[in-house]
């Protein structure tokens, strides 16, 4: 009961933050259009326009959040979890999409950068809508990362992505209007597009590693072959220790060589306590554990006790 109060408490929150990061992201992005209203700033511009990916991503983030958490059913055995990894590629396609968009306005405003209005004004003004965002960005990472959850890491990273690229605008805007280089303005904004454009390239590349099933990271598989071997006290060897994620879940699957005759419920009683002992270290978990007479052993005997092959 504690632990479903807990999973629950979890999902609640996750999903609370993913609505908030669609208001968050509306005032944002109505503060960065204010901006370049004021001063006319192509690179102001392409922070602005790179905001309404914010927006559609933070939408996106909360849908997929939402399914994400639905329980698993007859279509879908292995629940929903994959869901959010969705989320987070289509967030990367739209950075692609708004990068290719300020480059345009980059081409259009490149001979002739325009003068620029009000511009300490409009550079104060972005400036809250940064600060704003940072708070927020740590806030998703934080959370997302604890609860394992793909979209909103994706949505804080590309939030602090936005962060680092109005700070650099802000910097180079204040060079611009001091120095009356205002080449410095499209100049900002094409380096606006390209650090977007990396930045999605990197969200769309970890979300295929999730679903692409790819394997827990090299100490996490330590701990867990820590926790089997020390659950394992009856058992022979384990071996072939596969593992996988999806979304905050973590699949974990492997093989448990038993004496040949040991009865089926005392070699339930040894899978009962390992699986126990994983569900207690590591957050919705997924076991399954195929157990194999000693024939099938992979190292000799008496080699360790309950070793890995």
């Amino acid at each position: 009961m504690i632990a479903a109060d807990a999973k629950s408490s979890a999902k609640r929150k996750v999903a609370s933050l993913a609505f908030w990061s669609i208001i968050i992201a509306f005032v944002v992005m109505g503060l960065k259009f204010v901006a370049w209203r004021m001063t006319g700033s192509v690179a102001l511009y392409s922070d602005a326009l790179e905001s309404i990916v914010n927006v559609i991503a933070a939408s996106a983030a909360f849908w997929a959040i939402r399914v994400s958490h639905k329980p698993a059913d007859p279509e879908h055995p292995f629940g929903h979890h994959k869901a959010e990894y969705f989320s987070a590629v289509l967030e990367g396609v739209l950075i692609g999409v708004a990068a290719v968009l300020i480059m345009m306005e980059v081409a259009r405003h490149w001979a002739s950068p325009p003068a620029l209005d009000q511009p300490w004004n409009g550079l104060v003004v972005n400036a809250v809508a940064a600060a704003i965002n940072a708070v927020w960005a740590l806030l998703l990472i934080r959370v997302g990362t604890n609860e394992k959850s793909p979209a909103l890491v994706a949505d804080g990273r590309h939030i602090m992505a936005d962060v680092v690229t109005s700070v650099g605008v802000i910097a180079g805007l204040i060079g611009a209007v001091t120095t009356g280089w205002h080449v410095l303005d499209p100049l900002l904004a094409l380096l606006v597009a390209l650090n977007i454009l990396w930045e999605g390239w990197k969200v769309v590349s970890s979300s295929v590693d999730g679903l692409m099933d790819r394997a827990v990271e090299p100490d996490e598989t330590i701990r867990i072959r820590d926790i089997i071997s020390s659950n394992a006290q009856g058992a022979i060897e384990v071996h072939d220790l596969k593992t996988r994620m999806a979304g905050r879940a973590t699949f974990i699957e492997f093989h448990l060589v038993v004496q040949s005759d040991m009865s089926v419920a005392e070699s339930h009683v040894i899978c009962d306590r390992i699986e126990g002992a994983l569900k207690k270290e590591i957050p919705s978990v997924r076991v399954i554990i195929h157990v194999e007479p000693d024939d099938e052993a992979k190292l000799p005997k008496g080699t360790a006790s309950v070793p890995f092959a």
